[in-house]
């Protein structure tokens, strides 16, 4: 009798292309970051217009900071009481950080121009998507319209590219051999794929391991992420910078933030492609060659990477120590540590990825990201690292502390204003003295900062709009009109967004400092509008505390709700707005009457516009028990999935060969494939997938 596994083996053709290529092994050494760095070209001196925008953004910031501080130690009078020590303290870094983000703005005017060199250039291009239970059709279908459009710029001859999957799910795992088998057939360039048989380090760990197995076969490496993607010209673009420049580590792009049908969505890549540009030529401007990484839609020469980034893991437990979360900051500051050059280019534009669907899911992000950030505390310390790579940490872990610094500094605020209200002042403290002690409070000059503090918040966003208003931007974005009332709707939304974002980001500071690890869990890149039940249950403490705040306020203090009014709205408002944010509906209403459309919507690049057709035609297996049922029943795709398996090493994990053995005695004692399964647990189940033998045996089970 014929067995599925005979019939899917009689598919077979000997010359098929193998699922890895062979090994050309790197060396990429754990590094020691209580020591100095070995190798690398040695560190070389930024240009004067780089120390120039320097002096702009930093010199700028310390100026408003000392500024603010005198200003608000001339409010309180020349004997401040506590709470008015407190109040100074608090807010001094919050004027800085609003201050700083407005002069490294105005840096960006000294932002140099960029050119793509022109001659020859052989360097061999590996383009890498690492991938962790992911919709494979659609990240799969960005990679197949990459690499045609990479062919067509004349990259073919020395370009591929490699899935590097991290994937556990069985279900999953099955869905990234079926549409990657095809996907082969698709593809211009090479598609390598390789499964881990374990996850550790997660990303970093992903990547490492790829290049100490295949690095020696590639001269540059193109990172991106499971939904982002860069156009085939600039790969071409970004691979003859890197190879005109030998002492260039790593060049990051901007990618601009497309896909989004909800308005919270539409609402950030609308904010990334107006105001993301020039922010990001401010960043460039002071970075010079000691730029930062964010993980993705970058180019890196790979023998500078395996030289300077192998991370080592922290001492302690998680959150604090074990694996480094944003490794990507550390590699960039790895790179320029060993003296290799790390530059953002801010003036290509053929960089894309998606962007999170909803308030919650943004939130589920930033968990991890706050716990990679202040991770980084630990690092300040590195041996040989370079100040800017210094300031890079300081910004990452300042941008998620300015949340409870925001908040402490509104508390100090209402109780100070409580203590004028409900106290007496003691005009003559001593009892032989001549004259009143007069209470100082000159709120005149407080309402001067906060109308200061105001005005550098949103000048960067009004110098933005009206920089777009002078460029094609406008006009590819629905006019200036509607780019102007697209800026206000973002602003106000944005207004009622941000109290929220800073109490949820302030319980996970809490969380983190209190010892509790985020995991590692795959990011949502499509959502849905949550039921009322899960809006509420995220949200009932922040509409409790606006709702007791505003009570309390109009009781005591009416004037305040003036200033507070915005917040306390954020709050109170807060199911209401996090669940209509999150409507495809409410999305495509906006995009009708223009607002929040950004160039990408009214004119798609070629690429997104070819990758979606790609997604479309590409198989999208059953997933669960009857995705895996349906690979023992289907002779064909029993065979795809066999061809895509790599040859298991002989050093298999402990883990890896204990579920092998326990999986083989249940596949032994199952009468039908699908008792197997029962039996199996999702370790076993998987280890069955990876393994061709244990396959064959469940395979010839009965129905």
């Amino acid at each position: 009798m014929t067995t599925v596994l005979d019939m899917a083996q009689a598919l077979r053709v000997e010359a098929d292309l193998p699922i890895v290529p062979p090994p050309a092994p790197l060396a990429m050494p754990v590094q020691d970051f209580g020591r100095a760095p070995e190798g690398g070209p040695g560190r070389r001196n930024d240009n004067m217009r780089v120390w120039m925008a320097r002096l702009v953004a930093f010199g700028g910031t310390a100026a408003l900071a000392v500024t603010g501080f005198w200003q608000m130690l001339a409010a309180f009078g020349t004997d401040p009481t506590a709470m008015q020590i407190a109040l100074l303290v608090l807010f001094v870094p919050t004027f800085a950080w609003v201050g700083f983000s407005f002069c490294s703005v105005l840096a960006g005017f000294l932002a140099p121009r960029l050119l793509t060199p022109d001659g020859p250039n052989h360097a061999r291009v590996v383009v890498v998507m690492p991938i962790y239970h992911e919709d494979v059709a659609v990240s799969t279908g960005l990679l197949v319209a990459l690499s045609r459009e990479m062919a067509a710029a004349g990259m073919a001859d020395r370009s591929e590219i490699f899935v590097l999957s991290d994937t556990r799910d069985p279900a999953i795992a099955i869905a990234e051999t079926q549409v990657i088998h095809q996907a082969r057939d698709l593809s211009p360039l090479t598609i390598w794929y390789r499964r881990r048989l374990t996850n550790e380090d997660r990303k970093s760990g992903n990547i490492a391991q790829f290049l100490r197995h295949w690095g020696g076969r590639y001269d540059q490496m193109v990172v991106l992420d499971a939904d982002s993607v860069m156009s085939g010209e600039t790969v071409r673009a970004l691979s003859a910078r890197m190879a005109a420049e030998p002492r260039l580590g790593l060049i990051q792009t901007i990618p601009m933030l497309v896909g989004g049908d909800t308005i919270f969505a539409r609402l950030t890549q609308f904010a990334s492609r107006v105001y993301g540009p020039m922010i990001a030529r401010g960043v460039s401007a002071w970075s010079g060659s000691t730029g930062n990484y964010w993980g993705h839609n970058a180019i890196i020469r790979v023998e500078a990477f395996a030289q300077a980034c192998g991370l080592p893991r922290l001492a302690g437990q998680p959150p604090f120590g074990g694996t480094i979360l944003s490794h990507d900051f550390v590699e960039a500051a790895a790179l320029c540590r060993a003296g290799w050059g790390v530059r953002l280019d801010h003036d290509l534009r053929g960089s894309f990825e998606g962007c999170p669907p909803t308030l919650l899911d943004m939130a589920a992000r930033e968990r991890r990201w706050a716990q990679g950030n202040l991770q980084h505390g630990r690092l300040l310390g590195i041996r040989g690292l370079r100040g800017v790579s210094r300031a890079h940490f300081i910004i990452g872990i300042m941008g998620f502390l300015m949340s409870p610094l925001w908040l402490a500094l509104i508390l100090v605020g209402l109780v100070l204003s409580a203590t004028v209200l409900l106290s007496t002042p003691e005009y003559f403290p001593n009892a032989y003295q001549l004259f009143p002690e007069w209470p100082v409070f000159d709120s005149r000059r407080m309402l001067w900062l906060f109308v200061a503090a105001m005005t550098l918040l949103l000048l960067p966003k009004f110098i933005a709009t009206f920089r777009a208003w002078m460029r094609p931007l406008a006009a590819n974005s629905g006019g200036r009109v509607r780019i102007f009332a697209s800026a206000l709707f973002e602003t106000v939304l944005s207004a009622l967004i941000a109290p929220v974002q800073m109490l949820v980001q302030t319980r996970q500071i809490f969380e983190i400092l209190s010892g509790r690890d985020s995991g590692w869990d795959a990011q949502t890149r499509a959502g849905r509008m949550p039921p009322w039940g899960t809006v509420l249950r995220h949200h009932w403490a922040h509409v409790a505390l606006g709702v007791l705040t505003l009570v309390v306020l109009t009781t005591f203090s009416p004037a305040q709700l003036i200033w507070l009014s915005p917040i306390l709205a954020g709050l109170i408002l807060s199911p209401l707005t996090s669940r209509l944010s999150a409507s495809p509906v409410f999305g495509r209403w906006a995009r009708l009457r223009g607002l929040l459309v950004t160039p990408e919507e009214r004119t798609p690049p070629a690429i997104l516009t070819e990758a979606a057709a790609i997604a479309r035609s590409l198989p999208h297996p059953v997933g669960g028990r009857a995705g895996l049922l349906r690979l023992g029943s289907d002779p064909a795709a029993l065979d795809r999935h066999m061809r895509m398996l790599a040859p298991l090493p002989n050093d298999l994990p402990l883990a890896l060969r204990l579920a092998r053995v326990t999986a083989a005695a249940k596949i032994g004692h199952a009468a039908t494939r699908s008792e197997a399964l029962e039996f199996l647990d999702r370790a076993e189940t998987d280890a069955m997938l990876l393994d061709p033998q244990l396959l064959t045996r469940w395979s010839r089970l009965p129905e």
